[in-house]
């Protein structure tokens, strides 16, 4: 089986700040909800879990994780989005004419890329990538593996493995500390 799970809530999900990359750590609230899916996902068994490398996922995975013998690895390709000089900006969900708007509102129709941003093809590139080499393999091997990420990041996943259009690219919710399975 694969799973991933959305870190939990930092303050800049809480301001609606643009985190992209930058190593926003979890609030007690974010701390709070990753304890709380420990205890919820205790009985989903799972082999091995692979995780970002900003701090938000790997608290995230370290607590969901605790008490249990699973082997975390980090990875960069399960970095968050990058949105470069957009990163810690408010109020990109509400102005159309910010460029980062289109990748929330019409991801099929993000073409602008902010300076120092990531494309679409980059982040389906690295994280197909990733799938290819080291989930796919497992999965054959009958592991039970989890992915511990972000919306942007984990969203490439699912529409990856579940063959969607880019114009679904957020049509699978991924909310904070909630378990998806996907395959």
């Amino acid at each position: 089986m694969l799973y991933i799970i959305r870190h939990g809530i930092t303050d800049w999900n809480i301001e609606r700040k643009l985190q992209g990359r930058t190593d926003i750590p979890l609030n007690a609230e974010g701390r709070r909800m990753a304890e709380e899916a420990s205890i919820r996902y205790r009985d989903v068994h799972f082999d091995i879990c692979f995780c970002s490398p900003l701090i938000r996922a790997k608290e995230t995975a370290e607590t969901l994780l605790k008490d249990r013998d699973v082997p975390i690895y980090t990875d960069n390709r399960l970095m968050e989005m990058s949105f470069g000089v957009l990163e810690g900006n408010i109020g990109y969900l509400s102005d159309p004419d910010s460029l980062i708007y289109p990748f929330f509102k019409d991801p099929a129709g993000y073409k602008d890329i902010p300076e120092g941003a990531e494309s679409m093809d980059d982040l389906f590139r690295r994280t197909g990538e990733f799938l290819d080499e080291k989930i796919y393999p497992l999965l054959d091997e009958g592991q039970d593996v989890l992915i511990v990420g972000h919306g942007a990041m984990n969203s490439s996943i699912v529409c990856q493995i579940k063959h969607l259009p880019l114009k679904d690219f957020w049509s699978a919710g991924i909310e904070n500390c909630h378990l998806m399975q996907l395959i």
